[in-house]
């Protein structure tokens, strides 16, 4: 098989894209160095949940159009190659450019006029010039004449990748038209909307596209920390700020963070002109897990072996994807509070106990993540029935539709019935 296109990482960005390439007629290679993944998805089975990724996988193993490998230099193959690395951040602000570096770096021996990359992942402003610049350097291959290069931003959020990927306006900054046009005639199998624009005017939408969510989901948890000091139900703040107000709009709070919203700040703090806002912002949703263990501590007093049960390990409802998840950080900080903590989460990898395991005996009972299993009054008297008869329910979601973040069991069963 000729390959159409090449995939270079297998993840969550790259391995839906690659199906989704394939069931629209193009000869595919996906290309990852996780040799479980490889094996996994070449027996016809997805490694991570993605809605209706399943179905789609069986379609494209039984088409023959997805061929795999763990080698760089065969992405070469195909004259089109997306690159959907992990994009992170060092620790102190700094972009870390090494997985994009180590494949071109691979690729360079290989790549020949007519080639086109197109970076998928989210990158720092000015990294698709920096790519482009690189080829030039190494290889003499210059972008826009000889090879092609752009970044075709994912925008598409977990879960929802099958049902986007064919309307969600796709963005397409080349460098130079030619780069443009070719990575659009790429993306125009899915039929999305095409909106071409330059490269750093591609990195920006997306970098801000996700600042714009992780600084909205601030203000509602940092309100909740106000309403939790002047002794005020932050459901009901936000009712009074939204209903029938033409300017309202505020957000409930929840565990914020996930790979993208934690991390894409720091993209734009690297050379910001206002130095701290953005870690402001990600300072209040990092607060949100102390936040919950304090408030806890406040009303049970010393948590030092007591039960608690955290309900969800995933960043995101209904999801498995573990990657930055809050819901970690909490477990950790009860740890510190020598509590027993007893995690259940009925999608991750992890193993965790089973939610009646969990429940059982509890002192307390943490939502950490609002997937719907645990939403609902019923859930609440599985609890009440199972837990410690002063059982603290914590509840940041309002999963339970009680409104309310930190009320004991048999306060938030009645709420429920009223």
């Amino acid at each position: 098989m000729t390959p159409d296109v090449s995939i270079v990482g297998l993840g969550r960005v790259g391995l839906p894209l690659a199906l989704s390439f394939a069931d629209r007629g193009l000869n595919v290679l996906g290309v990852d160095n996780d040799a479980d993944r490889l094996a996994t998805v070449g027996e016809g089975r997805m490694p991570f949940e993605e809605t209706g990724a399943d179905e789609l996988l069986a379609r494209v193993h039984a088409s023959g159009r997805l061929e795999l490998s763990d080698r760089v230099p065969d992405a070469a193959r195909a004259e089109s190659i997306v690159l959907t690395l992990g994009t992170p951040s060092f620790s102190h602000i700094e972009i870390d450019m090494r997985d994009i570096r180590s494949v071109l770096d691979d690729l360079l021996p290989v790549l020949r006029p007519g080639h086109s990359i197109v970076l998928r992942s989210t990158i720092a402003p000015g990294t698709t010039e920096f790519v482009a610049g690189y080829l030039e350097r190494r290889r003499d291959l210059k972008a826009g004449e000889d090879v092609f290069v752009a970044h075709a931003p994912e925008r598409i959020a977990a879960g929802r990748f099958l049902e986007e990927i064919g309307t969600l306006p796709c963005i397409v900054g080349g460098v130079g038209e030619a780069s443009t046009e070719r990575a659009a005639a790429l993306f125009e199998v899915f039929g999305a909307p095409i909106q071409r624009t330059t490269p750093v005017q591609a990195e920006l939408a997306k970098i801000w596209t996700n600042i714009l969510r992780y600084a909205t989901f601030a203000l509602p948890n940092l309100l909740m920390m106000d309403c939790e000091q002047y002794g005020a139900n932050v459901f009901e703040v936000i009712d009074l700020i939204n209903r029938d107000y033409p300017r309202g709009g505020i957000a409930l709070p929840g565990l914020t963070a996930g790979t993208c919203l934690r991390k894409d700040f720091a993209f734009s703090e690297e050379r910001s002109h206002a130095p701290g806002m953005l870690l402001a912002v990600s300072r209040v949703n990092e607060s949100v897990p102390l936040f919950l263990v304090e408030g806890m501590k406040r009303r049970l007093g010393n948590l030092r072996g007591r039960k608690v049960a955290v309900l969800g390990l995933a960043f995101k409802r209904d999801t498995d994807d573990e990657r930055d998840s809050l819901a970690h950080k909490l477990v950790r900080l009860l740890e510190r509070e020598l509590a027993d903590v007893v995690p259940h989460d009925p999608h991750v990898e992890t193993v965790t106990a089973s939610f009646d395991e969990a429940i059982a005996d509890a002192d307390a009972v943490v939502v950490a993540t609002n997937h719907s299993e645990f939403s609902g009054p019923g859930v609440l008297n599985v609890i009440r029935d199972s837990s410690a008869a002063e059982c603290l329910i914590v509840d940041p979601w309002n999963a339970f539709g009680a409104g309310q973040v930190f009320a004991y069991v048999a306060e938030l069963v009645a709420l429920s019935a009223s």
